[in-house]
């Protein structure tokens, strides 16, 4: 990948910025092992600490939402808004809108932001990708949204499209970056066929991918064929093996139904059931953490489920009531399922995932529905679907998954920022 000038000083910034600051030993939320507690500083600090040369005397356009904040909880809009040598002239908003309270797949007009009287320009309303007119007089378009680490989540494609938009003005595109809050060390699920690229999924990686944002928009760079000059202002104190409860960051939910760091670990799976007419739990406080339908039997799916011998999961019976749930499933009805609990290290919720898919469609019998299109939307692929319906087993329908992520590490190896 040739280096731009901005490129460039991504290195500059890194030297300066250091990899590990360390304070007192915490618990992880996850699995109970004491862990140093790091001191992680987001990129809007770094941006404004170190590298204000990327946005000084400039036009300066923001794509964020709620989640862009620093470690004192406070709007990175704020923070560019009121920076001496920043002009803010515009805002960016993806799914979910600037505040992050829209359902999924509710569209959201574009409008002006209360507190700055900027402009927000909605990219999940009537378009997905910053139009020529929305640049408009814009001379350099930042990005600062937490995400969630896995394939499905769309703040990924929103920077994808919004990257290629830029490129396509002459704009430089520079990521905000913030962590793999579900570590980034850890790669797991299936690899997406090209073929059923859409906006849930537009590359070629796995469902869990182990990068940060800033990480992903370099391979799309190199490897997909995103044509912008891409400028990092990256983490400071972030290794790949942390989760968010290590960095010392406030968790804002980046989305209604992404209450915690615990939904944040399990949607890598359990988000697979949205494909299905079976609840993740939209409309209660465990969203992607349990599952659940009228005829599911939860304590026979437990019996089931441990003949598996998953490592770092565990199982109890539940019965939760959605109200209002965004996804319509069983409104004020209640329903029966598991919810999931991460015990340990080793937990590979994909996995897991499709053993519960596999069990509980066996048990429903002819009560079981595909949401078909969009269950291979999510899979990237119409196999896991077929081979599930062909009553495969889990090491039969997950065969070729290992190959595929070996050859998606290697690949990856050279866009790594962090340690």
């Amino acid at each position: 990948m040739p280096q731009s000038y901005h490129a460039r000083c991504l290195w500059v910034v890194l030297a300066a910025a250091g990899c590990g600051a360390q304070g007192d030993r915490t618990a992880s939320a996850a699995d109970g092992v004491a862990t140093p507690a790091a001191v992680v500083q987001p990129g809007i600090e770094t941006l404004l600490a170190d590298s204000i040369h990327l946005v000084a005397g400039r036009r300066v356009a923001l794509l964020t939402n709620h989640t862009g904040v620093d470690r004192e909880g406070r709007s990175s809009i704020d923070r560019l808004h009121e920076h001496p040598q920043v002009e803010l002239v515009a805002l960016f908003s993806p799914e979910h809108g600037i505040r992050g309270a829209a359902e999924a797949g509710e569209l959201v007009e574009s409008g002006r932001d209360e507190a700055t009287g900027l402009p927000i320009h909605s990219l999940y309303g009537s378009t997905r990708q910053p139009t020529p007119a929305m640049l408009e007089g814009i001379d350099v378009l930042l990005y600062d949204i937490q995400d969630v680490g896995t394939r499905y989540y769309t703040y990924i494609s929103t920077m994808a499209l919004a990257m290629e938009a830029a490129g396509a003005a002459g704009i430089p595109f520079v990521v905000l970056d913030r962590p793999d809050p579900i570590d980034g060390a850890t790669v797991q699920g299936n690899v997406l066929d090209p073929a059923w690229s859409t906006f849930v999924g537009r590359y070629p990686i796995p469902m869990r991918y182990g990068m940060t944002p800033a990480e992903m928009a370099r391979m799309m760079v190199g490897e997909f064929g995103v044509q912008v000059d891409l400028a990092v202002a990256p983490l400071s104190g972030w290794s790949r093996g942390l989760r968010f409860d290590q960095t010392g960051l406030p968790w804002i939910p980046p989305s209604p139904n992404m209450p915690s760091l615990e939904s944040a670990l399990h949607y890598a799976g359990t988000c697979l059931f949205e494909g299905t007419n079976v609840s993740v739990g939209r409309g209660t406080g465990q969203a992607f953490q349990q599952i659940g339908a009228p005829w599911l039997d939860g304590a026979e799916l437990i019996r089931r489920m441990r003949e598996y011998d998953l490592q770092g999961v565990g199982f109890e019976p539940v019965s939760f009531t959605p109200r209002q749930p965004g996804d319509g499933m069983y409104g004020d009805e209640t329903v029966h399922g598991v919810r999931l609990t991460v015990t340990g290290p080793g937990y590979d919720p994909v996995q897991t995932a499709v053993a519960l898919l596999i069990e509980s469609r066996r048990m429903a019998g002819d009560r079981w529905d595909w949401r078909e299109g969009h269950f291979d939307r999510l899979a990237g692929t119409d196999a896991l679907r077929r081979g599930i319906e062909q009553e495969q087993g889990l090491a039969a329908v997950t065969a070729t998954w290992a190959a595929e992520r070996a050859a998606f590490e290697t690949l990856r190896q050279r866009y790594l920022i962090y340690p």
